[in-house]
């Protein structure tokens, strides 16, 4: 029995990932340089480790760039871009449906907990959940399962009571070692990447009826 959803938040909630890197990909072309959906795809749904957009153009190809003027650029380009997202089709109904059956709600997120926190004020979803597990919480982000887990134990849920709503591969890889059957919601951007663990693939959450996901049989592809 279903008894808790853990939401992805970037990609997932509102669609930030796509704005990102159209931001990075734009700031990449003024300096000469093509930010390719692989490239960036590194960092999407994990840490900046493997990958770091800000860097990159001066760490590894040397080349003369402000780096603060150059971070301030692509964040505005960001924010600019943010202004036209909303809220991901399907996910209030989900919360709402989820509240009204009384099931448990948590976010797990790679990005830190005051970016993650604002927005989801700045939705009128915050409330929605009693528990919300950052980068700040772990010393590995996905696709690490560490979030998750750290999700189920506060939630007081096991892995196969729980659903987990992702939109990346790494998050649903994430997902995946932690126990946890995961619904793929991707977005622009991540819809074009390789999932390459168990899932079940959707265009958006209004494909599958709330009741349905709870109360029949989870189906996974690879």
């Amino acid at each position: 029995m279903i008894k808790a959803l853990v939401f992805d938040f970037d990609g997932t909630i509102i669609d930030t990932e796509t704005a990102w890197y159209v931001a990075f990909r734009d700031a990449y072309k003024e300096h000469g340089v093509d930010l390719t959906l692989e490239m960036y795809s590194q960092c999407i749904g994990t840490s900046l480790k493997t990958f770091n957009p800000y860097e990159y153009l001066i760490t590894d190809l040397n080349l003369p760039i402000d780096r603060e003027a150059f971070r301030e650029s692509v964040q505005l380009q960001h924010a600019a871009l943010m202004n036209k997202e909303q809220v991901r089709p399907g996910i209030k109904n989900y919360l709402d449906a989820a509240r009204q059956a009384g099931l448990k709600l948590a976010v797990a997120s790679s990005s830190k907990r005051d970016w993650v926190e604002q927005h989801l004020e700045q939705l009128k979803l915050k409330d929605y959940f009693e528990v919300i597990r950052t980068a700040d919480d772990v010393a590995n982000v996905k696709p690490d399962p560490e979030l998750y887990n750290q999700a189920l134990e506060a939630l007081g849920v096991t892995a196969d009571e729980a659903v987990a709503i992702e939109d990346s591969p790494n998050g649903a890889r994430a997902a995946a070692a932690a126990g946890i059957h995961c619904v793929v919601i991707s977005n622009t951007i991540t819809g074009t990447l390789d999932f390459d663990m168990p899932h079940q693939r959707l265009s958006c959450l209004t494909d599958l009826e709330f009741n349905d996901l709870i109360s029949k049989p989870l189906v996974t592809t690879v």
